[in-house]
């Protein structure tokens, strides 16, 4: 991998203190994704499918109240 320059990492590094709330989302989904195709076990997919099941319920529930309004 080719190293970065030192303009890039100072670039790196702003946007991440711009973008903390980006960069904490993108880095804990690369987490979960990494999990998943990496470490998991059966019992753990299960589980984490009942609570993706559950969180979809609930964000649907939010969606349709909001239309109401």
């Amino acid at each position: 991998m080719a190293k970065s320059t030192d303009a890039q990492k100072r670039a790196s590094v702003k946007w991440r203190d711009e973008n903390r709330e980006r960069a904490r989302y993108t880095n804990a989904r690369s987490a979960a994704r990494g999990f998943i195709r990496n470490r998991a076990k059966i019992n753990d997919l299960y589980e984490l499918r009942e609570m993706i099941d559950t969180k979809i319920l609930a964000l649907n529930g939010e969606n349709n109240e909001q239309d109401n309004e």
